[in-house]
């Protein structure tokens, strides 16, 4: 009996091998799903809002979609239209303690020039000399003034306590003003004097956009126009990068535990945007302030510049305008892990910080750079497919076997910062751009594939540009599409990180103390996704979590993630919602049954494949 036990357990050891191996080797079509989708593919370009890139969009006849041309702030040729107004910017004074939304002294007569923030080559902080030292005070078309391929242009400040104020409880009014004010947030050092709108090298440059009436991204515009746009698709953290990738795999948010448990950072990292002495004085003589006291990245011996919040602390710097904000909103936002999901005495963090682990696994020591985050067990998708004996894999440009190049962006990859990734087997799950193109000729594709392109070619303002990442994704969708066997049951989403710190017109529903954030553009290509078809459900980047949870039947992540939320109940869209007053169209884009984000079913139709 013994012996026929052993046997039976010899046998089934054996097949739960031979099962493990298969789902690594990606050849999982067998496994059951909710949906004829097998393989879901993530492509994740940088830094760009909606209207910087949808802005001028003509959706297909019969479709609608909000941006600032349906809403008249623009007009087809670039330049203001007859409702500018709404697009308008305004300066603001914010002196004491930071605020959500300032002191509003007056609109800004006409915008400064454009920085040349983070561009690739300049040698100086300032006004851009590619663009006029003055513009009118609206959106404005970038390629009015410079060429389309590939040229840099700067890059507007996107951390979180800038982008809170830039959207101004949703009247979106403060992007230049926080820029030329906060900036990136002066690194802990006392601001300079004279303090000019040049000053931050950030000047007008968050309100440029892109023109497809025009012919700019003929990429992006032919797969919205070919395939389905979603027009309600949010950034799921105010701010930047690396907080966004993180809860593109986890719906969560990182915090500080270097020894396992939540604990307190170094003063220095703390994050601090209440207003120092300094900074700009309004033509009229209004002081304006806003100069953060500790935010960015500083020296490194000092580790000066704030990036975690203890947002459960009311009487924490910055934290009490967000949470008063919050708690005036007429439902309550996501709570289940303390106040708007902020446990208590727990720092967050908020803007980028690279993995604490090396691509070998290796726990980097922190007297090398303060500027890694801790090790992190937060539940993430991996773990979740993983369990499942679902194949997943993160395939980011440059990674180099472990040995990453300079194209590779460690804080993008967010299983980098997982210990049950990173000092497991689940390490070999990432992967580069390279492995994937194998992986894909060869039939090996796990289910689920994120792709992360290089930061050359990513289409990061700065030091990339959107016609580079256009040619990355054209290269990337064929190889996708030349192998109909994988095709066939295939899902590709493409979208932004975040919007880069970019003005954006829509509707941003608050859900948590972190966000939403501003819209960024989402296109579904997909045998099976409704041609032509523009979305207006409510998303954010959770979406992604939940339609892979609900395709292979898997429960949210943890108690606190986002993906807990219900599907939105949309209101019923007009029949020609052009017609209608731009705040009136804005009001279709509001869940009624906030907090709520959708799993993007919507934008397919299982019952055609193409």
């Amino acid at each position: 009996m013994k012996s026929l036990r052993k046997f039976l357990l010899s046998v089934l050891f054996i097949s739960m091998a031979m099962i493990i191996l298969t789902v690594g080797e990606g050849r999982a079509g067998d496994l059951p799903t909710e949906t004829p989708i097998k393989h879901v593919i993530v492509i994740i370009g940088e830094n760009r809002s909606f209207d910087d890139t949808f802005g001028a969009f003509v959706p297909p006849l019969g479709q609608f979609v909000l941006n600032i041309l349906s809403e008249r702030i623009i007009g087809a040729d670039g330049k203001p239209g007859i409702n500018v107004q709404s697009g308008r910017q305004r300066e603001a004074s914010d002196l004491r303690r930071y605020s959500v939304a300032p002191n509003i002294i007056g609109e800004f007569s006409t915008l400064p020039s454009p920085g040349n923030s983070e561009v690739f080559g300049s040698h100086s902080i300032g006004a851009d000399p590619m663009f006029p030292p003055v513009l009118p005070n609206a959106p404005f078309q970038i390629t009015r003034y410079v060429p389309y391929r590939d040229t840099f242009v700067g890059s507007p400040v996107h951390r979180f306590f800038q982008m809170w104020q830039e959207t101004d409880k949703g009247a979106m009014d403060l992007f230049p003003w926080v820029g030329m004010t906060a900036g990136e947030g002066g690194d802990g050092n006392a601001p300079p004097s004279p303090f000019g709108q040049e000053t931050t090298g950030e000047g007008s440059v968050s309100m440029g956009f892109y023109n497809m009436s025009a012919g700019d991204e003929p990429v992006l515009s032919r797969l919205a126009r070919h395939y389905a746009l979603a027009d309600n698709y949010h950034q799921v953290i105010m701010g930047g990068t690396g907080a966004n990738h993180i809860a593109i795999g986890t719906a969560d948010v990182a915090f500080y535990r270097p020894s396992g448990i939540p604990s307190t950072p170094p003063l220095a990292q703390i994050e601090n945007p209440d207003p120092r002495k300094g900074g700009l004085i309004s033509a009229s003589g209004v002081a304006e302030g806003n100069v953060y006291t500790n935010d960015g990245y500083g020296d490194h011996r000092t580790g000066m510049g704030g990036n975690y919040v203890e947002c459960e602390n009311l009487k924490s710097p910055g934290v009490g305008s967000i949470r008063r904000y919050l708690s005036q909103l007429p439902y309550r936002v996501f709570s289940p892990g303390g106040p708007a999901d902020c446990a208590p005495k727990t720092y967050y963090l908020v803007n980028n910080y690279d993995p604490a682990y090396d691509g070998q696994g290796v726990r980097i020591p922190l007297v090398k750079t303060p500027f890694l985050a801790s090790p992190q067990s937060i539940p993430s998708i991996g773990d979740a497919l993983s369990a499942k004996g679902v194949s997943w894999g993160y395939f980011g440009q440059g990674w180099n076997h472990g040995h990453p190049t300079k194209e590779y962006c460690a804080h993008c990859n967010p299983f980098q910062f997982e210990t049950s990734v990173m000092t497991t087997d689940l390490r070999k799950n990432l992967q580069g751009y390279k492995d994937f193109r194998i992986r894909v000729e060869k039939g090996t594709l796990p289910s689920v594939s994120f792709v992360k392109p290089g930061n050359s070619v990513d289409g990061h303002p700065g030091y990339s540009s959107l016609s580079k990442f256009e040619r990355f994704l054209e290269k990337t969708v064929a190889l996708i599409r030349s192998h109909p066997e994988l095709y066939k049951n295939t899902a590709i989403f493409i979208t932004f990180d975040e919007g880069g710190g970019y003005y954006d017109s829509g509707y941003i529903q608050p859900l948590w103390f972190f966000g939403d954030g501003t819209r960024v553009p989402l296109i579904l290509i997909s045998p099976f996704a409704r041609r032509g078809f523009v979305d207006h459900t409510y998303y954010n980047h959770v979406s992604l979590i939940k339609f892979i949870e609900k395709n292979w039947h898997l429960g949210p992540l943890s108690k606190r993630s986002l993906d807990n939320l219900p599907n939105p109940i949309m209101p019923r869209f007009p029949e020609h919602p052009e017609s209608l007053p731009p705040d009136r169209q804005r009001s279709f884009y509001i869940p009624q049954n906030r907090p709520s984000i959708g799993d993007l079913t919507n934008l397919f139709d299982f019952s055609h494949r193409d």
